[in-house]
């Protein structure tokens, strides 16, 4: 049986992403032409908004299902992949409709696109008219707080940003980054095998950086998968603890501490971590608003409600985990979001809560800033003899009285 061409693999991915909300890339089927396919799907899923409007000029209602996925792959060509040739975006996607059932389909992938190729300046032009979200392909909600934060030039230059294909970089022990040439399969890279690096973004020394481990440390990694800062932690020479309570992402953590060969001990829960620790890292689940462009499904993914669900679920974290420092040890608090409420007003909110603790430094990433995704950590001191002592003053004040 003649293996499915890459645009065919890009649309059923798509489709059963539109249909499921699960994760594009473990949708795609392997072949030598996955990083094309995949190309294609993070296009198509990142402008996704956009797709659907400039499809609006050509369709009186919106397909459904896999005709409208094979539209949108085939328009990402048109519109967003200046390397893909007319012909062949036109040509290949055509062929990946044939399969379908219905011949419709096909005919009418043909015609939409070869109309679009026609009319592409009047798109493009008609496209460029309509506000940042729509152009740029967000939810408006989230556009809207970026303005508020960042102004209208500083949201669309992040907005810009995110739709801009991410590179990988590879983080050795000594602390540097490497950038990977696009491409290029992590697999086939020198010293993969034996754990030369693992795959993991600059701005992930953010949190390195405030944990400073030291040799001998007993450090607790809370939410450790899929293992990038555990390992970057283990090659510092720490006692390292890692603990991950989803069994799947369990699993990749595992895997990731195998192939580099350092030593950590896995735990699937803090009940579980034996604790008091010199420092803890809560690298905690978040909105993911640092990492769009590595991650083009989050924007879709991304509410307030969800938000404000999340900043709950840290607060959760960070209090389970706050028993666990050592007294005068670190707690240190990371995401990989750049959303106020789940950063330094989640930090706040901690201390309000926490007077033990006391802040000791804290960094973001900006990526238009950075030049690397958005991140944000900061570092918590751990001291019970300074706020024990604070009460016995306050109490000696109060008996004075």
């Amino acid at each position: 049986m003649k293996e499915p061409n890459s645009r065919r693999k890009a649309a059923f991915a798509l489709a059963r992403w539109l249909a499921t909300g699960e994760f594009p890339e473990r949708l795609l089927a392997d072949g030598a032409d996955r990083a094309f396919a995949q190309d294609l799907l993070y296009t198509t899923v990142r402008r996704l908004r956009a797709l659907r409007f400039a499809l609006s000029r050509f369709l009186r209602r919106q397909p459904k299902g896999e005709m409208e996925a094979l539209l949108l792959v085939g328009t990402a060509q048109l519109l967003y992949m200046d390397d893909v040739p007319d012909f062949a975006a036109v040509n290949e996607t055509v062929e990946a409709a044939r399969p379908c059932p219905n011949p419709s389909v096909a005919k009418t992938v043909n015609a939409v696109l070869r109309n679009l190729v026609r009319s592409r300046d009047a798109v493009l032009a008609d496209l460029a008219a309509q506000p940042l979200a729509v152009r740029e392909s967000y939810p408006d909600a989230l556009v809207r707080r970026w303005t508020k934060r960042h102004g209208e030039d500083g949201a669309r230059r992040l907005a810009e940003w995110h739709n801009e294909p991410a590179f990988t970089y590879l983080a050795r022990p000594d602390g540097s980054f490497a950038k990977l040439e696009r491409g290029t399969r992590v697999q086939d890279v020198p010293g993969y095998g034996d754990g030369a690096f693992i795959v993991q973004d600059p701005a992930t020394a953010l949190a390195v950086r405030l944990l400073d481990p030291k040799p001998g440390e007993r450090i607790l990694d809370a939410c450790a998968a899929p293992g990038g800062k555990t390992v970057q932690i283990a090659w510092r020479g720490a006692d390292v603890t890692a603990c991950e309570v989803n069994a799947e992402r369990r699993v990749r953590l595992a895997e990731n501490i195998a192939r580099t060969g350092v030593a950590a001990k896995v735990v699937a829960s803090l009940d579980e971590a034996a604790g008091p620790f010199d420092k803890v890292l809560v690298d905690a689940p978040c909105s993911n608003t640092g990492v769009l462009r590595r991650r083009p499904d989050a924007r879709w993914n991304w509410s307030e409600a969800k938000t404000t669900r999340l900043a709950a679920l840290q607060a959760k974290i960070l209090d389970a985990a706050a028993p666990l420092v050592a007294e005068g040890g670190l707690l240190v608090y990371s995401t990989c979001s750049n959303e106020p409420e789940e950063n330094m007003s989640q930090v706040e909110s901690f201390l309000s809560r926490h007077p033990d603790f006391a802040l000791v430094a804290h960094e973001e990433s900006i990526p238009t800033e950075s030049g690397f995704d958005g991140a944000f950590a900061a570092s918590l001191r751990y001291n019970a003899e300074r706020i024990a002592t604070a009460h016995s003053r306050a109490f000696a004040n109060w008996r004075s009285e």
